[in-house]
This record gives structure tokens, C-alpha cells and sequence, in this order.
């Protein structure tokens, strides 16, 4: 199979020095496409800003603002027969950006925003015989938010995790998470590595992608 994966966080710059962006470092992300390269797949990673080495076999695509993500994702979408959307793509980005260092003086103590694109919401339409995987980080209880996602984004599969557990959030090496598939039951996860976790999420695309062959 040919799979799409975006890991990472998007960072939404104010000025060259100043952005807005959130805690993911893309472990996550890279589990997955480093656990489907393992596997023989061929893999496209779409990264953020993080400062982990590209896994063996696996075509890395750099990027830094959520409309970035956005044109990667459109760019190599049709190459693909699987998407996995486990970047943190920022809400938000400022609603102007300067050019040069804004100086403290300057500034206002207000910044206002603009909303970036959602990304699933945007190719939708482009999905045709896709597997889309999409990840819900909430705090707390993140099944009901992650049943909205899927049925809103149009999803497969969505992987939900409670991201305020020290053991399960960003830059842990594990991770807890539920499957909440479109079709059957959800599995909650015990703790497992992240690469563990990994070969979870690949292997339940593989299986996918195999029933919709026969």
C-alpha cells in the first residue's frame, strides 16, 4: 500500500521570531510511518517542526504553517491509498504577519486571529476509495469528541487519547489511545509504546484495505 502520514505540530507565525504552536514533537507520527515502512509499505511522511531523523525507507516532506500541511496533503493526496492525520494542525494562525521582528513597543497587547483550513474538511470530497485515519488529543474523556470527528471529517478511523496523562501525552515515549472505528467496535488500548501503538493503526489499515478488495 501507499500511505500518507503527517505528523507534528504546524506553527503559525506572528513574525519571523514569534509563532503560535502546540506541544506535539511528532513521535507519534513517525511510529507510524517508520511502523509501515517495516511493514513493506511504501511511505510519504508530511512533518512539521520536530527535531527527530526521517525513518528508514520513508520519503519526508517538510512543512511549517497549517495551509503548508494543506497544499502537501492535496499535492500527494491522489498517490495515495491511505491517509493517516496525526499531525496537531494549529486552529488559529494571526490574522496579519509581519516581515520583520515586531518590537515590543509596537505590539498590541490583543492578537487577532484568523481560522486555518481544516484539512479533512477540505479534501473530503477527494476521498473516493481512501482509508482516512484521523487522531482526536483531548483532555479527559476523548471518545465523545472523537465520534464527532469521525462522522464530521467523513473518517474511517479515529484514534482518541487523553493527552493530560503523563504516561500518554505529548513527547511520551507510550501512549493509551481508543480506536473508534466507522464501522464495528471500539478497542481502548492498554499502555503501550507509541511503536506498538503504531503497529495497531497500520495493522488495522492493512486489514481495512483487504476487505474492501473482495
Amino acid at each position: 500500500m501507499r500511505l500518507l502520514v503527517t505528523a507534528g505540530p504546524t506553527r503559525e507565525h506572528l513574525d519571523p521570531v514569534r509563532f503560535l504552536s502546540n506541544r506535539s514533537t511528532g513521535k507519534m507520527g513517525f511510529a507510524l510511518a517508520q511502523c509501515a515502512a517495516v511493514r513493506g509499505h511504501t511511505v510519504t511522511l508530511l512533518a512539521g517542526p520536530v527535531a527527530l531523523p526521517t525513518p528508514p525507507g520513508v520519503q519526508r516532506v517538510d512543512v511549517v504553517s497549517a495551509r503548508d500541511l494543506l497544499f502537501a496533503v492535496e499535492a500527494n493526496l491522489d498517490a495515495c491509498d491511505a491517509l493517516v492525520m496525526c499531525a496537531a494542525v494549529a486552529d488559529w494562525r494571526p490574522k496579519q504577519a509581519s516581515a520583520a521582528k515586531l518590537k515590543k513597543r509596537d505590539m498590541s497587547p490583543s492578537l487577532a486571529l484568523e481560522p486555518n483550513p481544516d484539512i479533512l474538511a477540505t479534501i473530503r470530497s477527494r476521498k473516493g476509495g481512501r482509508i482516512f485515519v484521523g487522531f482526536a488529543a483531548e483532555t479527559g474523556d476523548p471518545r465523545p469528541e472523537g465520534r464527532r470527528k469521525l462522522a464530521d471529517k467523513g473518517l474511517d478511523l479515529l484514534v482518541a487519547n487523553d493527552v493530560s496523562q503523563p504516561d500518554a501525552g505529548f513527547a511520551a515515549d507510550t501512549n493509551r489511545v481508543t480506536l473508534i472505528p466507522r464501522n464495528g467496535a471500539e478497542e481502548t488500548l492498554p499502555l503501550l509504546s507509541k511503536l506498538e501503538v503504531a503497529e495497531r493503526i497500520v495493522a488495522w489499515v492493512e486489514k481495512t484495505a483487504r476487505a474492501q478488495t473482495h
